[in-house]
This record gives structure tokens, C-alpha cells and sequence, in this order.
């Protein structure tokens, strides 16, 4: 075939694919011109899901008359002038291309009124062309009417999804930047009928409120202005109180009580920007290891300050994906904001109602429906100077030997009621008897969260003791596996496990934690490292605590004798978080005596 040059309409069709995939990006695409154009007020109005109609509503700056044909040529905009504009973006909008995607797929009418103007101008527009302008009297800002989304792409109209689908995708849009943009009142109907309005009041929690209700934003913990600096090296420093350290990061975090099935609720902005990030979500979602539920997922509003020449968002026509110039400090830097914002200010769960009678008759949706959400202790494992003496320590009579045990202080307190021991289920769950209730304990859980806690407190205040072998034990890894040992030789030193090389691939473990004293320094070893494979790169020491407890702890299937498990309940007891275990699975579960009375149909 012989090559020829595509129509100027065409290619616009086609690039339009890249800005326009769905109702929803039109949305994204004009409600972003109007942020820029300094608005306070946006109204958008949708009908059909964005098929019949998109209209979007600002009382921003206008557009001014000679520029309104101009505003829809592809790469025109006002917000670029030179190449090195690219190095420090500071608006939404500035490739130039959304309006000419938008109108090359659709049926298009404006009217616009620049400040300071006498009147306004109409301007209509099929599939690109213009079809009609005049001037007519308006308001100052602009009016889009977006009709008939592509209606001259048929390929592209069969694939869109129904209407109530495109509805979701736009109300998470329109929410997202209300929260971004509190100062801005939003009003977003559907079909005549308003599904979302915000007070454009400048406060946060307003719009929190208006999405989640009060009850989620009540429990809400809010990020401070948490600030960190960058060596020449890129590397993290301490935080610092200094307004001009380059990367800040604000936003709310729901406590571990708040959860969902998918990473959805985890909404990330940067320099005011909504962006997708697989880095940045993981650093939240890190932020709660431990602390959730497995398969369960945080509620996360991130907002990111740093200089526009450090980030690059110039990676996509949707503008959805940036890129930062060092690295993985914003990952750092997030992960460590939230979780220092969970340690200090998220609220203790204690067991404070066990009789659960004032919880509408002893109703319990599960066993996180039987804690009370009040409070979250302050000192947290890092910190906490736990005294644990494990089941390896029992002699054979069920008598504690002294070793490695130290004095729990006397005013701390459980966070679980006295227990008393009535047997074991299946050699994997012990069955304990509380007030007014029955606990059912995952052996391996509970010994699991035990094990990490006096780990984690030893490897924070970087005393971890270890066991010096008095034979080493040789471990041949593959050369991957090798190079990424090496590479984060010191990070595994710090939770107690010592090793050097000791031939091609080779490594000769030399000492071990003290709590695996008894465990296979091989096994330690491999975990460890699989371990750092699934990280990919973004090492966090308590995931290798949790590897090495993971490896140590108790497993389902083995029987304990009754002094064994009365230790086992003793060590749990004494927990900073004895609910969950390092994975985020539950620890034990409650049955409530109305709850069994209702089982055996007495209530």
C-alpha cells in the first residue's frame, strides 16, 4: 500500500484515545482546566453516565474572545511557552491537547467570558469543526457542554462500560480533587439529581464528612506537617521543623479499626495533583504492616509537597503518572509520616466491654466486632520493654527456666482479660474461658505476635541479642539471591542474623537471634532472603523480623501441654497489639455466652 499522510480530522480522532478513554476522563480534563483557571465554584452535570451529555460549569477567568478557536488547535495552551517550562510544571493542565481531544470525539458548545469583558462568546463545534460562534450575554467563567461522546467512534463507544460503572468512575474523580481542592465548591449531578456537593469551605474534614459520613471522618488521624530533607547522596534524613526541606506530606490515615477490601480508599496527590503510584500506594499499605487484617487495606489521603523541577509529570497524556527525581526518598518519606502518625496519635484497642452488654444485646459481627475502638496504646513495640519467655524454655515438666527472661514492669497493663486455659482443639487452637465469653486462640498466630514483639522492641532500641554458633552452617543461594544479601548485609545484621561469605554463592551463618537459638540457621537464612526478594528493593527491617518469627514460631498441629499453653496466653497477654499477628491476621476469636445462647436457639 502506498503511504500517505492521515487526514488532519483523523489524527485527531486517534490522539484523542490517548487524553479521552472514557466519560471520565472528559470530567478530569475540563474540571483541571477550571482549577486553573482560578474557580471557586464547579458545577458538573452528567447524564446517561457521560454518554448523552458532560457539562461542566466554573466562574473561573474565562477564556477571552480572539483565543476561544485557538483554546481547541491541538498542543495550543496558556500555560507553556518555552522548553524549559517543563522543568518546573505548577499547573494541572499545560500539554494542550485535552480540549482538542474532547472536541475531536464529540459535540461541542462553549461559552466563555474573560474577566473584564463586556460579554461572552458561544462557540459550537462537531467533531472538531466549527459549526457555529457568536456572542452572547454570560456570567464571567466558561460553560462546556460535551454531547454525543464519541459518536463518530463507534469502536470506541462499544467498548465503554454501562452507565453505572462510568457514574463510579466519576465520582471518585469529582471527590478526589474536592478533597485536594477544599476551597473550591463542588456540585456534582447526575441525571438532574445532585450525588455530591461540597461547601467549598477550606476545610478538609468538611469534604471528609461529605464523603465518608461523620463516623470514618471522626476516627480519622491526621498527618502533621511532616517534613524531611535530602542529602546530595538522596538520602533520608531526620525530620526537620524547617519550612524549606524539599519534600512535605499532610493528609489523613484511618486507624487500623478502618479497613477495606481494596487498595480504592488509598487517594495520593502531588503538588496538588491526583496521581496513580504502585510505589506510593505500597508505602501506605507498609505504613499498616501488622496492624490490619490479611487482605484488608487502609484508608489513605496523601497530599505531597516537594519542588516542581523534582517531580516529572510529563510521563502520559493522561497526566495520571509522574515520576521523581530522587527516587525512592518519597517512598520513604510517606511510609514514615504514616506510621508515625498510627505509633502516636491512633487510638488503643482495649477489650473493654466483654460482656459486650452494652453492644445491642451482645450483637458481635466478628471478632473485630467484640473491640472497642477507643484507644490504641501509646507506647507501641518499637518501644515497649516486654518481658516474654517462650515455650522452648519450659522444661519437660512445664517449669520456666531463667533464660533470657527479664522483669516486665509492674504497672503495665493487659490489653486482654484473665483467661483460664480449658484445653486444646486439633492440636492447633487453644480454647480459653473469659468473662461472660469463650476465646478461641490460633496457637501460631498468637505465638507469632509474641516472638515479633520482643524482636522488633529488641532490633528499635538495637540491642537484639544473639546466639553465636559454635559451628557455622553453610548456605548456597543462587546468584540473584547472592547479589541481594550482599547488597543488604547490614540491615539483616541488625535483626540478629550474622553471617560472611564463604565461596561462590556461599554464605556461613555465624550467629542467630537468641530467640532462634534453637531454630535451623539455614532456614533463618532462606526466609530472610525471600524476604528481601519480595520487597523488590524497598526494605523494611520489620518485614524482616516478621520473617525470622515467621520461621521460629510454633506450628499448627503440635500439642502443648497445659503449662505450655497458660505460658503461651501469659506471653499474648503481655502485648502492645496482641489482636492480630505480624501478617494482620486475627489472633483469637470471641464468642460472647449470648451469642452462644442464640447458636443453641435459647435467645
Amino acid at each position: 500500500m502506498k503511504i500517505h499522510r492521515l487526514s488532519e480530522q483523523l489524527a485527531s480522532q486517534i490522539a484523542a484515545g490517548e487524553v479521552v478513554e472514557r466519560p471520565s476522563s472528559v470530567v478530569k480534563e475540563l474540571v483541571e482546566n477550571a482549577i486553573d483557571a482560578g474557580a471557586t465554584t464547579i458545577n458538573i452535570d452528567v447524564r446517561q453516565g457521560g454518554r448523552e451529555s458532560i457539562q461542566i460549569a466554573d466562574n473561573g477567568q474565562g477564556i477571552v474572545a480572539e483565543d476561544i478557536e485557538t483554546a481547541f488547535l491541538r498542543h495550543a495552551t496558556s500555560k507553556l511557552t518555552a522548553i524549559e517550562d517543563l522543568n518546573a510544571i505548577r499547573t494541572l493542565g499545560f500539554r494542550g491537547e485535552a480540549l482538542a481531544a474532547i472536541a475531536a470525539v464529540s459535540q461541542l458548545t462553549i461559552v466563555s467570558r474573560a474577566e473584564g469583558a463586556d460579554a461572552g462568546t458561544r462557540l459550537v463545534l462537531e467533531a472538531g469543526v466549527m459549526v457555529n460562534r457568536e456572542t452572547v450575554g454570560a456570567p464571567q467563567g466558561t460553560v462546556i457542554a460535551v454531547e454525543n461522546l464519541f459518536y463518530n467512534v463507534p469502536a470506541r463507544l462499544k467498548f465503554l462500560k454501562t452507565a453505572a460503572t462510568e457514574k463510579r468512575l466519576i465520582d471518585e474523580f469529582v471527590t478526589r480533587y474536592a478533597l485536594a481542592y477544599p476551597q473550591i465548591r463542588f456540585r456534582l449531578t447526575h441525571n438532574g439529581r445532585i450525588t455530591f456537593q461540597s461547601s467549598g469551605s477550606g476545610q478538609v474534614r468538611d469534604v471528609l464528612v461529605a464523603i465518608y459520613g461523620p463516623e470514618i471522618t471522626r476516627q480519622l488521624l491526621e498527618i502533621g506537617d511532616w517534613r524531611l530533607e535530602i542529602d546530595e547522596d538522596t538520602n533520608l534524613q531526620s525530620p526537620i521543623p524547617s519550612s524549606r526541606s524539599p519534600i512535605e506530606v499532610t493528609g489523613f490515615v484511618g486507624p487500623p479499626g478502618v479497613h477495606f477490601a481494596n487498595r480504592g480508599q488509598i487517594t495520593l496527590f502531588v503538588n496538588g495533583r491526583w496521581v496513580k503510584d504502585t510505589q506510593l500506594t505500597y508505602a501506605v499499605i507498609q505504613a499498616y504492616h501488622t496492624l490490619l487484617p490479611s487482605g484488608r487495606y487502609p484508608l489513605g489521603l496523601i497530599f505531597m509537597q516537594l519542588p516542581p523541577e523534582d517531580v516529572d509529570v510529563n510521563v502520559h497524556p493522561t497526566k495520571t503518572e509522574v515520576r521523581f527525581r530522587h527516587g525512592k526518598a518519597p517512598f520513604g518519606t510517606v511510609q514514615r509520616a504514616v506510621r508515625q502518625t498510627l505509633v502516636a496519635d491512633a487510638p488503643t484497642r482495649q477489650m473493654s466491654a466483654w460482656a459486650l452488654g452494652s453492644m445491642d444485646g451482645g450483637e458481635s459481627p466478628g471478632w473485630m466486632g467484640s473491640l472497642s475502638q477507643e484507644s490504641f496504646a501509646p507506647e507501641q513495640a518499637e518501644q515497649a520493654d516486654l518481658a516474654l519467655s517462650w515455650l522452648d524454655d519450659l522444661d519437660d515438666e512445664g517449669g520456666e527456666t531463667a533464660v533470657g527472661q527479664t522483669q516486665l514492669p509492674l504497672d503495665t497493663e493487659s490489653q486482654l482479660p484473665i483467661m483460664r486455659v480449658v484445653g486444646q482443639v486439633g492440636a492447633s487452637y487453644i480454647i480459653t474461658e473469659g468473662p461472660e465469653g469463650l476465646f478461641l486462640i490460633d496457637q501460631q498466630a498468637a505465638h507469632q505476635r509474641a516472638l515479633f514483639e520482643q524482636l522488633q522492641a529488641e532490633w528499635a532500641a538495637d540491642r537484639v541479642m544473639v546466639q553465636t554458633l559454635s559451628t557455622g552452617t553453610a548456605v548456597t543461594l543462587s546468584p540473584s539471591q547472592a547479589k541481594l544479601l550482599e547488597q543488604f548485609q547490614d540491615a539483616v545484621a541488625r535483626v540478629g542474623l550474622q553471617f560472611e561469605a564463604f565461596g561462590p554463592n556461599t554464605f556461613m551463618v555465624r550467629a542467630v537471634p537468641k530467640i532462634a537459638a534453637s531454630a535451623d540457621p539455614a532456614r533463618l537464612l532462606v526466609a530472610v532472603v525471600t524476604e528481601l526478594e519480595q520487597s523488590k528493593g524497598m526494605v523494611e527491617e520489620v518485614g524482616l523480623v516478621t520473617a525470622v518469627c515467621q520461621t521460629i514460631s510454633l506450628r499448627s498441629g503440635q500439642a502443648l501441654t497445659t503449662a505450655q499453653m497458660e505460658q503461651l496466653i501469659h506471653n499474648l497477654e503481655k502485648c502492645a497489639d496482641p489482636f492480630t499477628d505480624p501478617q494482620g491476621n486475627p489472633t483469637f476469636i470471641y464468642l460472647s455466652v449470648a451469642q452462644l445462647a442464640r447458636e443453641f436457639g435459647k435467645i
